[in-house]
């Protein structure tokens, strides 16, 4: 069980599962989009999450004991770089726009990570704005990235699951935050911090409220009275998942509450549409 357990610590310090996820969003937004078979997308985003998480995580600890780095951080680095080496070889897979892109995408994980200014914290310690650069980050490289990277034209559909997706990431992070409200810098501003947690949890509802409505407008929905369609159904059961996480989150969960359960649900969402 001991070595069990350290396997699935590693796997979830070591960003795997955090990777998965966005490699689910990814194939998400190519089976919503009707895009062809393209795997190495969700290859390059399945490696460059897992590099660039471990990098934002582990970065400033490396730095600051350069000669007291342990065993399983260093199996997390050798990780890290094997997934870096397979980040750059699928990028040159992709298209030159995806390619331009990937690349603003990651020097704003740079400015997330590293302060640029002497004397200033990195964008990650800016009061109130981590939720909002990580939300865009996410839909860039799980709906963006792919969209770009299809060729296909951009339409109404395009701007409608951007919005849906931010939403959906962001009511996810605030079940992080939520959990996180007792080791957060009160100089985070961070939306419990600022509004309180009851608040933070009917703030989620709402928005997941809008999350779900917002597919009625999908130009591939057709509603009759006697059913609705599974993308429907699927986007309402993925809400409900989501508010039921929100609901029951509080200072004292486990970190796999969030690390594991929380960041399972683009992958359950993948599953289910894989399934039905």
């Amino acid at each position: 069980m001991r070595i069990l357990r350290k396997v699935f610590d590693f796997y979830i310090d070591g960003s795997i599962h955090v990777g998965l996820s966005c490699f689910a969003l990814t194939r998400m937004t190519q089976h919503m989009f009707h895009i062809n078979e393209d795997y190495w997308i969700g290859y390059f985003v399945f490696f460059g999450c897992i590099f660039g998480y471990n990098f934002v995580k582990y970065e400033g600890l490396v730095r600051a004991k350069k000669n007291k780095i342990g065993g399983k951080l260093k199996l997390i680095l050798i990780l890290s770089f094997l997934s870096l080496l397979g980040s750059v070889f699928c990028f040159f897979q992709l298209q030159r726009l995806t390619q331009m892109v990937s690349v603003a995408v990651f020097i704003l994980t740079l400015l997330y990570t590293l302060p640029f200014f002497p004397n200033k914290r990195n964008a990650r310690n800016w009061a109130g704005i981590k939720i909002y650069i990580v939300a865009l980050c996410w839909v860039g490289v799980t709906l963006v990235l792919p969209i770009l990277d299809s060729g296909i034209s951009i339409n109404s559909d395009f701007y409608l699951k951007c919005m849906q997706r931010f939403l959906l990431i962001f009511v996810l992070i605030l079940i992080f935050e939520i959990i996180d409200l007792a080791k957060d810098d009160p100089h985070l501003k961070t939306v419990p911090q600022q509004i309180g947690v009851k608040w933070t949890k009917k703030l989620g509802f709402v928005l997941l409220m809008i999350f779900s409505l917002l597919e009625l407008f999908n130009s591939n929905i057709n509603i009759n009275f006697q059913f609705l369609p599974l993308q429907l159904v699927l986007i309402f059961a993925i809400a409900i998942l989501v508010a039921l996480f929100l609901a029951f989150a509080h200072e004292k969960r486990s970190k796999y509450y969030t690390s594991f359960w929380v960041e399972s649900v683009p992958i359950l969402w993948w599953l289910m549409v894989v399934l039905f």
